[in-house]
């Protein structure tokens, strides 16, 4: 299992230990602000997490599967879709769009904007954000500010599931105020079958069972609460170890 944290850039051990203690190998990696890497999320590489990939193949583990939250659910259904050997993908709180850059590039450039991702050197099409970012806060939803940009979106930027043969999973909640994950969820279900778990009152950062509540931030609105957000992972849970143990 490939663990991909979302905008933070951080590295998820917390989360390896866990799937590592139902018998799983996890990998997780920091894929901008590194060495050599992107310093925002700005044309990163897909590539990065095949390499990811090959790493966790070369320890003989019998498939080969990715869980990412928020950013790194974008890049875990982007990658399914680019690379045959994800059989699944589990995306908590994902969009259902590439969006433009967070943050500057190798160049140090943050605008204009560009895509999140490359794949064999190109960028991929993409989402850009409203000209008028929120101005209510700190702290800050997004929410709204996200779903201006979904309705100018061009089709293009839209996940294409489609071509995944993996096996996917989406959990999102009804209350997330950092994007509307939820009706992105229902939008990539048009795409392809997927299984969606959601809760009506959780937000952006659903946790697993054994796992501490989110921390709250001074800086952005995530929705839900731990109640909800702890009730979010655990539906989703059973489902995962099911889907991952087949």
């Amino acid at each position: 299992m490939l663990v991909l944290t979302g905008s933070s850039g951080r590295i998820d051990p917390g989360r390896c230990d866990l799937l590592s203690a139902h018998g799983m190998t996890a990998m997780s990696i920091r894929w901008f602000g590194g060495p050599g890497q992107p310093p925002g999320i700005c044309e990163v590489p897909l590539e990065t997490f095949v390499s990811a990939l090959d790493l966790l193949a070369g320890t003989g583990v019998s498939r080969l599967a990715v869980l990412g939250v928020s950013k790194g659910a974008e890049a875990a259904l982007m990658l399914a879709c680019v690379e045959p050997r994800v059989e699944a993908a589990i995306a908590l709180s994902p969009s259902s769009v590439v969006w433009a850059n967070v943050g500057p590039g190798l160049d140090g450039v943050t605008e204009p904007y560009r895509s999140s991702w490359m794949w064999q050197g190109q960028p991929l099409p993409f989402a850009s954000y409203p000209a008028e970012w929120p101005a209510e806060g700190p702290p800050t939803s997004f929410r709204a500010f996200y779903e201006r940009g979904l309705a100018a979106a061009p089709p293009e930027a839209a996940i294409p599931l489609e071509r995944t043969r993996a096996e996917v999973m989406l959990v999102s909640g009804g209350d997330d105020q950092m994007w509307p994950s939820l009706r992105f969820a229902e939008a990539l279900a048009e795409r392809r079958h997927v299984h969606i778990v959601s809760h009506p009152s959780a937000g952006h950062r659903p946790r697993f069972p054994g796992e501490s509540p989110a921390q709250q931030s001074p800086s952005y609105l995530y929705g839900g609460s731990p109640h909800a957000d702890a009730a979010l992972g655990a539906a989703a849970w059973p489902h995962i170890l099911t889907m991952l143990s087949t």
